[in-house]
Protein backbone atom coordinates (compact mmCIF):
# COMPACT_ATOMS: atom_id res chain seq x y z
CA UNK A 1 0.00 0.00 0.00
CA UNK A 2 1.39 3.14 -0.63
CA UNK A 3 0.55 6.87 0.21
CA UNK A 4 0.32 9.74 -2.61
CA UNK A 5 2.93 11.45 -1.14
CA UNK A 6 6.24 10.34 -2.30
CA UNK A 7 5.64 6.78 -3.03
CA UNK A 8 6.17 5.76 0.18
CA UNK A 9 4.71 2.50 2.09
CA UNK A 10 1.95 2.78 4.52
CA UNK A 11 2.91 0.83 7.78
CA UNK A 12 0.86 -1.91 8.27
CA UNK A 13 -2.36 -1.21 11.05
CA UNK A 14 -1.11 -3.63 14.22
CA UNK A 15 -4.67 -5.79 12.80
CA UNK A 16 -2.41 -6.35 9.95
CA UNK A 17 0.92 -7.88 11.51
CA UNK A 18 -0.06 -11.72 11.64
CA UNK A 19 0.52 -12.31 15.93
CA UNK A 20 3.22 -14.39 17.11
CA UNK A 21 3.61 -16.24 20.10
CA UNK A 22 4.04 -14.47 23.54
CA UNK A 23 7.92 -14.18 24.13
CA UNK A 24 9.31 -15.18 27.70
CA UNK A 25 12.14 -12.86 28.98
CA UNK A 26 14.65 -15.74 30.84
CA UNK A 27 17.39 -13.68 32.66
CA UNK A 28 20.70 -15.13 32.18
CA UNK A 29 23.41 -14.70 33.82
CA UNK A 30 26.61 -13.98 31.21
CA UNK A 31 26.46 -12.03 28.05
CA UNK A 32 25.76 -14.91 26.15
CA UNK A 33 24.86 -19.01 26.38
CA UNK A 34 24.58 -21.57 24.19
CA UNK A 35 21.22 -22.83 22.26
CA UNK A 36 20.92 -26.01 24.15
CA UNK A 37 21.44 -24.96 27.19
CA UNK A 38 18.82 -22.11 26.84
CA UNK A 39 16.05 -24.22 25.59
CA UNK A 40 16.69 -26.25 28.91
CA UNK A 41 16.85 -23.03 30.98
CA UNK A 42 13.82 -21.49 29.19
CA UNK A 43 11.88 -25.23 30.08
CA UNK A 44 11.39 -25.33 26.19
CA UNK A 45 12.23 -29.17 26.29
CA UNK A 46 13.02 -30.80 29.72
CA UNK A 47 16.54 -32.55 29.13
CA UNK A 48 19.87 -31.87 26.77
CA UNK A 49 18.99 -34.99 24.38
CA UNK A 50 16.31 -33.58 23.63
CA UNK A 51 17.33 -30.09 22.83
CA UNK A 52 19.57 -32.05 20.70
CA UNK A 53 16.89 -34.15 19.29
CA UNK A 54 14.96 -30.53 18.33
CA UNK A 55 17.70 -28.49 17.10
CA UNK A 56 19.30 -31.34 14.67
CA UNK A 57 15.49 -31.71 13.15
CA UNK A 58 15.40 -28.14 12.16
CA UNK A 59 12.48 -27.29 14.95
CA UNK A 60 14.29 -24.57 16.50
CA UNK A 61 14.28 -20.85 15.13
CA UNK A 62 16.34 -18.14 16.37
CA UNK A 63 15.15 -14.65 15.21
CA UNK A 64 12.81 -16.27 12.60
CA UNK A 65 15.39 -18.67 10.90
CA UNK A 66 15.99 -22.03 11.44
CA UNK A 67 19.06 -22.67 13.33
CA UNK A 68 20.45 -26.59 13.33
CA UNK A 69 23.56 -25.60 15.33
CA UNK A 70 23.30 -26.90 19.22
CA UNK A 71 25.99 -24.96 20.55
CA UNK A 72 24.63 -21.48 18.64
CA UNK A 73 26.02 -18.83 20.91
CA UNK A 74 22.42 -16.38 22.10
CA UNK A 75 22.81 -12.71 23.12
CA UNK A 76 20.34 -10.79 25.11
CA UNK A 77 17.70 -10.02 23.01
CA UNK A 78 17.48 -13.02 20.50
CA UNK A 79 14.26 -14.84 20.10
CA UNK A 80 14.09 -18.85 20.42
CA UNK A 81 10.99 -20.26 18.74
CA UNK A 82 9.97 -23.70 19.25
CA UNK A 83 6.27 -25.55 18.65
CA UNK A 84 4.96 -22.16 19.15
CA UNK A 85 6.66 -21.10 22.45
CA UNK A 86 8.89 -18.82 22.27
CA UNK A 87 11.61 -16.90 24.91
CA UNK A 88 14.15 -14.11 24.90
CA UNK A 89 17.37 -13.97 26.91
CA UNK A 90 17.59 -10.70 28.81
CA UNK A 91 20.42 -9.93 31.42
CA UNK A 92 19.52 -10.90 34.80
CA UNK A 93 20.76 -7.51 36.01
CA UNK A 94 17.55 -6.00 33.98
CA UNK A 95 15.10 -8.64 34.61
CA UNK A 96 12.46 -7.93 37.06
CA UNK A 97 10.81 -11.15 38.58
CA UNK A 98 8.30 -8.82 40.85
CA UNK A 99 9.53 -10.98 43.74
CA UNK A 100 9.58 -9.39 47.58
CA UNK A 101 13.31 -10.99 47.80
Amino acid sequence: MTCPVFGRKKKPAESDVPAGPAIDDVPIREEMIRLGQFLKLANLVEHGAEAKEVIAAGEVQVNGEVDTRRGRQLHVGDVVELRGQAARPVSEEDYEDNLPW
